[in-house]
């Protein structure tokens, strides 16, 4: 290929093959204790402790969806779900074959009222309540982390 070609190659055709991030939506859910905030924070499929989140789903706003998977994934509700993500993240998504894709995750606080012991993925993941630094600890990605020690 010669240098014309490359560059051609490079600059025009392959950014425009380029997928924009799938779009994942986390809940910082959060109670007040008198220890002071802590978090909720769920073990992926492969174990790492994360934020509930999951994809868009059909019906509902990104709020509503980021609500339904912190009540299917930790058990938790609260009395209204929230508007505006309160921050936007850029992660990795890895599926159990070991393809990762590039994702964008909005992050929506929930604040908890309400916690529960049988909900839908209770047989699947684990779950802990810690403090913002505690959960900044256990997480993996360096942009979560960030989220959690600002919030």
């Amino acid at each position: 290929m010669t240098s014309v070609l490359r560059a051609i190659w490079s600059e025009t055709i392959q950014p425009m093959l380029r997928r924009p991030p799938a779009l994942q939506l986390a809940a910082l859910c959060h109670r007040d204790t008198p220890k002071g905030v802590e978090v909720l924070l769920v073990t992926s499929s492969n174990g790492r402790w994360i934020l509930p989140k999951g994809w868009p789903i059909d019906g509902m706003t990104a709020a509503q969806a980021a609500h339904q998977e912190a009540w299917e994934e930790g058990g938790v509700k609260a009395a209204d779900a929230p508007v505006d993500a309160i921050d936007t993240i850029q992660s990795t998504k890895t599926f159990d074959s070991g393809l990762t894709i590039p994702c964008e995750t909005k992050i929506y606080e929930l604040p908890v009222t309400e916690v529960a012991n049988d909900y839908p993925e209770a047989h699947r993941r684990d779950r802990v309540w810690v403090s913002l630094e505690k959960a900044a600890d256990m997480v993996d990605e360096t942009a979560l982390k960030t989220v959690l020690l600002n919030f």
